[in-house]
């Protein structure tokens, strides 16, 4: 890795896409002081003049909304049908955040005391450095971005190397915005670089999306600082379809929550649980449906399913798919399916496997990429231990016509979210939050809200 600058390849073709300079220690520093100072007087702007520049930011990016999603498909390889997508859910989470913000930031009385003046109220942290990864550059970061200005915070943005362009469009909208010089900056920067910053006590907050191992990083790196770090991390996301379920239906929707962005989704469907009632049906339907994808190039209008975001990664799955076969796995969907697959690229075609366990990794740990494992089941206590017996806890998702069975089975999972009916999907009105090894802190809703403040009581006797 060099210690300088990078370049960044387009998965698509391997083209360049742009190439940048690493910051430097010194620029680091100054980041740092700026965002210090500008802080002070941000924390002073009203709430409504802070919503009123959010409001002017998800103007300025709806307005160059086909550009910017041109670059997710040149950066990253989301198929262009799919890619404005993206920023429809940034202005949905951006405008949701907006509108919660009076009632979420608002003061909390205590009860009447005669004689008192009682009250707790949330204060903005300081400097927030948000750590954004690839796979959903804009979704990712606007969790963390928008509700930490509109807190009253500055913000520090460094973007994964495979998205550069977003941080920079990031501060491009919010100059035009009207956002003070300062509040926001971003900077590409190392890994020891990123370590520097977490350490740094003029740091109030790390917002770290991203792998395990980089979340392990971070934390490593705050070691001896009392400084919060919200963490959201990896998934290994379980299904569990029940005897009362559609099968056909479910087949439909968890197919496309298992390879949507070629499966590069924290919350994406990693594994699926199907009563034995089901299962011939379910696999047969998920089969048909995988089978339908248009494996190619992202820029194509008629592709569903781009290339993975590097060959590494590509190889990593590969090599999760090729060790369960190994191990007796069955591969449902035949070589050759698609005709843009090759070994050696990023090009990786949706695989369904079947005749899988909990001894495969492919079961077990993330795979973040275009393969589901299929495994029968006899009914709920089962389904229940499987999906539990993982250390990723993100999301679940059951399915069926039982909302009271289904609601006894959600309160037993170990995990952030639970789904019914539904699966792959961020409500920004429901906190966004892991367990076990897939993170800590909060970020969305009214929730998140607290994750971006710190609690000020006031205690005031009042002269009679």
């Amino acid at each position: 890795m060099s210690t300088t600058g990078f370049v960044t390849i387009s998965p698509a073709d391997g083209s360049v896409v742009c190439e940048r300079t690493y910051a430097t220690p010194n620029q680091l520093d100054a980041a740092l002081t700026k965002a210090v100072d500008a802080q002070k007087a941000w924390r002073d702007v009203s709430l409504d003049d802070r919503i009123a520049i959010v409001e002017r930011l998800i103007e300025a990016v709806m307005a160059r909304k086909d550009e910017l999603a041109a670059e997710i498909t040149a950066q990253m390889g989301r198929p262009t049908r799919y890619a404005a997508g993206e920023l429809l859910g940034f202005r949905q989470r951006a405008r949701h955040m907006k509108h919660i913000a009076r009632d979420a930031l608002a003061d909390v009385p205590a009860e009447e005391k005669e004689g008192f003046t009682r009250f707790v109220r949330r204060e903005p942290l300081g400097v927030v450095l948000v750590l954004a990864p690839w796979n959903y550059p804009w979704l990712t970061s606007v969790n963390a971005v928008v509700p930490a200005l509109l807190a009253g915070n500055a913000v520090i943005l460094k973007h994964a190397d495979q998205t550069p362009l977003v941080a920079e469009r990031y501060a491009e909208c919010l100059a035009e915005a009207g956002l003070p010089d300062g509040v926001f900056q971003y900077l590409h920067m190392t890994h020891d670089l990123v370590a520097d910053a977490v350490k740094d006590a003029r740091v109030d907050h790390i917002c770290f999306t991203g792998s395990v191992e980089g979340g392990k990083a971070v934390h490593a790196a705050t070691a001896g600082r009392f400084v919060a770090v919200g963490l959201e991390l990896g998934g290994k996301d379980p299904a569990y379809v029940r005897a009362d379920a559609d099968p056909e239906h479910a087949a439909e929707n968890l197919v496309d929550g298992a390879f949507f962005n070629s499966g590069q989704s924290c919350c994406g469907i990693e594994r699926i649980y199907v009563h034995e009632s089901h299962y011939d049906a379910f696999i047969a339907k998920a089969a048909e449906v995988t089978k339908g994808y248009v494996l190619g190039d992202p820029r194509d209008e008629e592709t569903t399913i781009g290339p993975m975001v590097r060959t590494r990664n590509a190889d990593s799955v590969r090599k999760h798919i090729a060790d369960a076969v190994a191990a007796g796995a069955k591969p449902l969907i035949p070589a050759g399916t698609f005709d843009a697959e090759k070994d050696g690229s990023p090009y990786l075609g949706p695989q369904i496997l079947v005749d899988v366990d909990h001894s495969m990794d492919v079961m077990t740990e993330e795979t973040f990429g275009p393969v589901v494992g299929i495994m029968k089941v006899k009914g709920d206590a089962e389904a229940i231990a499987l999906m539990n017996d993982s250390h990723y806890g993100l999301t679940a998702s059951i399915w069926g016509k039982d909302a009271d069975a289904a609601m006894a089975i959600a309160d037993k999972l170990e995990t952030g979210t639970v789904f019914f009916n539904r699966c792959d999907y961020l409500d920004p009105a429901l906190a966004w939050v892991g367990v076990k090894d897939s993170g800590r802190g909060c970020t969305l809703s009214r929730v998140g809200y607290e994750h971006l403040t710190r609690p000020k009581s006031f205690h005031f006797r009042i002269s009679s």
